[in-house]
């Protein structure tokens, strides 16, 4: 017997549990996957980060530099592939996947400041912060189409 596929999602949800403190936040847009993963992808619909600039990308692995609204930086290191990108940094952690459903794209978020050293996010604010990461992705993408 084969084991079931376990998509972008499920993914996400399942290394968020390995994080303490890690909330995941998920959304249908009403938008094909083909427009909602480059949106999603360029990270810059999260309300705290400012700017982004890629230092480096071989295959799905890649190295960015993320600047804050509140001045300070990250050098996040990670994965992105259609679909499904986990970045951290010392400090910082992204996690994002998107998978197509019938009428959409499915969208999940999760992430935070880390505590440094452990497998944690502080949990205080996280929700909130995701949940208007969604509206402001649903909003681009409504507006993209």
């Amino acid at each position: 017997m084969t084991p079931p596929e376990i998509d972008d999602i499920h993914r996400l949800r399942v290394m968020a549990a390995g994080v303490r403190g890690a909330t995941v936040v998920e959304r249908t847009l009403p938008a094909p996957f083909e427009e909602v993963w480059p949106l999603m992808s360029a990270l810059d619909f999260l309300p705290d980060l400012r700017h982004t600039r890629l230092l480096h990308s071989d295959g799905d692995r890649i190295e960015l530099l993320a600047r804050s609204k509140y001045g300070f930086r990250a050098h996040l290191r990670g994965f992105r592939r259609p679909g499904w990108c986990w970045l951290q940094s010392r400090f910082l952690l992204v996690g994002l996947a998107a998978a197509p459903v019938p009428g959409g794209t499915r969208i999940a978020l999760t992430g935070g400041v880390r505590i440094p050293t452990r497998a944690a996010v502080l949990p205080f604010g996280t929700h909130p912060e995701l949940t208007t990461a969604t509206t402001r992705l649903a909003s681009r993408v409504t507006g993209h189409q």
